[in-house]
């Protein structure tokens, strides 16, 4: 496990944050809390996912596993531009890995979390040009009734959030099967929202 990095304000507040450790403990992982905060004011875009896996659990850095490189190549951006905290925000539902559940797949992220932290994040963050929601978790937090239908048919009104919000699918390779049966997704939304990552950071 990595050392965390330096924080301060709103970040460190949030990364000594233990409200989960009971939960975490019960789990099948057994793990403590490690919350991973990576956001600071002035970022452009703000990426809104659901919890960390355990591989950023371990690294204290978020999308340092395979669904940040696939998020990274849809974004069309190298590593050093998504860690550039100038430039790209991370804001899940949750902070820190929530464990797995006894079939080994990952719980969801506890609703404390984002009930707790979520409306200082966004505050502290000001307005943003261009937020990416990944996942279920966080279209239906950030959009409400439009996320009712699923993420599917979320993202397929892609049209109807964009330029600001683009709702995406989560990058992880579970949804590789998901990519192939929705051919539109990377034929339509992922050049539009590249050229919209590339208008807002340059």
């Amino acid at each position: 496990m990595t050392p965390p990095l330096p924080r301060t304000g709103l970040s460190a507040e949030i990364a000594a944050c233990r409200l989960c450790a009971a939960r975490f403990a019960g789990t099948a992982t057994a793990h403590a809390p490690r919350p991973v905060p990576w956001f600071a004011p002035g970022a452009r875009v703000l990426v809104a996912g659901q919890a960390p896996g355990m591989r950023v659990h371990q690294a204290g850095k978020p999308f340092l596993d395979p669904s940040g490189d696939r998020l990274r190549g849809w974004m069309g951006i190298a590593p050093e531009v998504f860690y550039d905290l100038s430039r790209v925000a991370v804001l899940p539902m949750a902070f820190c890995f929530p464990g797995y559940d006894a079939k080994g797949s990952d719980l969801p992220p506890p609703r404390v979390c984002a009930e707790t932290w979520h409306d200082r994040v966004m505050a502290d963050l000001g307005e943003l040009p261009l937020t990416l929601l990944i996942g279920g978790y966080a279209q239906k937090w950030h959009l409400g009734p439009d996320a009712r239908g699923g993420v599917t048919q979320t993202v397929a009104a892609w049209r109807a959030h964009a330029p600001r919000v683009f709702p995406l699918p989560h990058p992880s390779w579970r949804n590789t099967a998901w990519l192939k049966r929705h051919p539109w997704f990377e034929q339509e939304v992922l050049p539009a929202l590249r050229a919209r990552v590339r208008e807002v950071l340059e």
